[in-house]
């Protein structure tokens, strides 16, 4: 049987689960009205409206009816019913949910589906008989607003997950606590990277010493690469003033995530959701000649976008942040060249920081109202289309995926536990130049449209940082690790020694600390290794009279004693070999 079967029998085991969930529930809490309960990836949900929360002990309750519901064998049965006919059914339960979804149907007919005991409002399909859901587990509890609208009701969704052996729902419980003990928040916190406060405010991050040392790495990584590959850096505000952003368009199609204004001499301004508009009047400055192109402009520029409290996710998920913002201004003759480049240079970099596993989607001309000329359009995808096979990958078609201005390419990468991520995008824009009026000089003298592709890498560091987070469970590579060695002495007697050990490794740019507490060095190593420290540098009488250190990693070996300059180019050498692009 093909995956694509698979998946459709799981998907229908996954629905079926969800109505004998909510079969338990009404059971149980017969005052509970039900909402909706799909299939969703790796499981499914259903909204309840519930007077009183479900606790972590009503899920056990919930849990153990739903076995005895489902050994009761019984089959789902499938009805037809007039709307009217449905109305009156829901309206004597006091189903409101359920009849605000009926009154939506446009069709004069609805379908019903029953087992033992409870009825829904659904199309199906099903499995035959309840039995066949055996393994399963609910796993928690969140709130959720009726059809996603804050100003609606709040409902309680229950999630839970099933699999047709017990062999694969234990894996993927296995999976789940992997993905805790990663949770890019609880280490984020633990190994004191970065934290969010209540009083600075939801969705804004501080970056702690370490966690800024990484960064600073990664934005000092990012900057070299793009030198060396042709970029030049550039810098714009934070604010700007209304016009802008009516001209770009952004406060008629994107007003929503962005933040209200404020007045300066009397004049609207709005902080920044995009950087496009800034690196279009930089280049609206000067004329420029067909000799002229391309242009590739950088940034990492900081931008405000509000998004609703409740899609807020540590580091995932924010509402200020800082993109790996480039744009290239080209010629239509330089098109494929450059979207290649892009491409190419977009691999290296998620390389570099050990993505090796890619899927990539080319999402072309939506059906809808779409800017730009078709020509445009179609050479544009084919440069996107042609870019991806010369680099010797596949790339799945997300038909009609484009936005409005122009086609792209997402690229999400895969982690350690093999999680899609969306991070890389490589974007057309039709839009802004027309709106913006960019031209240049072509070699009869004329002006001439370029075309402007938007392009991220990482998307936003904060998001990438947590992905790499949890890619790396928190023990980072020697390059970014933001402690690569920590001393520690056995004695005070070995003090200043020690001291003169951590000046040569920061004077050799080794990012090193020293821990000095009067402590056993059994806990002074047990901490480093809790904080994923990659060495430990360990000193004691011996080493202090031979010029040594006793170097051990933090999966536990013991690498003996090296000479100070041994040490050092052992953690060069290291670093070199992390930083090589494939």
């Amino acid at each position: 049987m093909n995956e694509k079967n698979n998946q459709n029998e799981l998907d229908i085991l996954r629905h079926s689960t969800a109505h004998i969930m909510a079969a338990a529930v009404v059971e149980l809490f017969p005052e509970t009205k039900v909402a909706i309960g799909p299939s969703i990836e790796d499981g499914f949900y259903y909204d309840f409206d519930r007077p009183t929360p479900f606790t972590p002990e009503d899920l056990e309750k919930i849990e153990k009816k739903m076995k005895e519901i489902a050994k009761g064998n019984h089959p789902f049965i499938c009805s037809e019913k007039s709307k009217d006919e449905a109305l009156k059914y829901f309206k004597e339960k006091g189903e409101k949910y359920k009849i605000e979804l009926i009154q939506e149907i446009p069709d004069e007919k609805v379908t019903f589906y029953q087992s033992g005991s409870f009825t829904d409002l659904c199309r199906g399909p099903h499995v035959k008989y309840s039995s066949k859901i055996k393994h399963f587990k609910l796993l928690s509890i969140a709130g959720a607003y009726w059809r996603g609208d804050e100003k609606r009701e709040q409902l309680q969704r229950i999630y839970g997950t099933v699999f047709p052996t017990k062999e694969e729902l234990e894996q993927y419980l296995l999976k789940l606590e992997e993905i805790k003990k990663r949770d890019h928040r609880k280490l984020g916190k633990e190994l004191g990277l970065f934290s969010v406060n209540e009083q600075v405010g939801p969705g804004l991050v501080l970056w702690h010493p370490k966690g800024a040392r990484i960064r600073h790495e990664i934005e000092s990584f990012w900057i070299s690469q793009h030198l060396k590959n042709g970029y030049e850096l550039i810098n714009t505000p934070h604010i700007g003033r209304s016009n802008l952003w009516e001209t770009s368009g952004h406060l008629e199609f994107y007003k929503d995530f962005m933040y209200a204004p404020m007045q300066i001499d009397e004049q609207d301004y709005y902080v920044k959701p995009m950087n496009c508009p800034f690196h279009i009047m930089i280049y609206k400055s000067s004329l420029y000649s067909y000799k002229d192109l391309p242009l590739r402009w950088a940034e990492l520029g900081t931008v405000y976008r509000y998004e609703k409290s409740g899609v807020l996710h540590g580091l995932l998920r924010v509402r200020g942040f800082t993109q790996d913002d480039a744009h290239i201004i080209c010629r239509p003759d330089q098109l494929d060249q450059e979207v290649r480049k892009v491409l190419r240079f977009c691999l290296s970099i998620l390389n570099s920081f050990g993505f090796k596993d890619f899927k990539m989607y080319l999402a072309n001309k939506p059906k809808e109202k779409a800017v730009g000329e078709e020509k445009d359009w179609k050479d544009a995808t084919k440069a996107l289309e042609e870019a991806i096979k010369s680099e010797g990958l596949e790339c799945a078609i997300d038909e009609g995926g484009g936005a409005f201005y122009g086609p792209k390419i997402d690229i999400k990468i895969k982690d350690a536990l093999k999680r899609e991520w969306q991070c890389s995008t490589i974007q057309f824009d039709f839009n802004i130049p027309e709106r913006f009026n960019m031209t240049y000089v072509d070699k009869s003298g004329k002006k001439a449209r370029p075309y402007m592709i938007h392009r991220a890498l990482m998307g936003s560091l904060e998001r990438f940082f947590g992905v790499l987070v949890e890619h790396y469970a928190g023990a980072f590579p020697l390059w970014l690790a933001p402690v690569q060695v920590q001393i520690m002495n056995i004695t005070e007697k070995q003090e200043d020694y020690c001291r003169e050990v951590l000046q040569k490794l920061i004077e050799s740019g080794i990012r090193a600390e020293f821990d000095s507490r009067n402590e056993k060095i059994g806990l002074k190593i047990r901490e480093a290794t809790l904080r994923k420290e990659p060495y430990m540098a360990v000193v004691g009488d011996k080493e202090k009279e031979s010029g040594t250190v006793s170097v051990r990693t933090r999966k536990g070996n013991d690498l003996g004693q090296h000479k100070i300059g041994d040490f050092i180019k052992l953690i060069k050498e290291e670093t070199k070999k992390d930083l090589t692009i494939k």
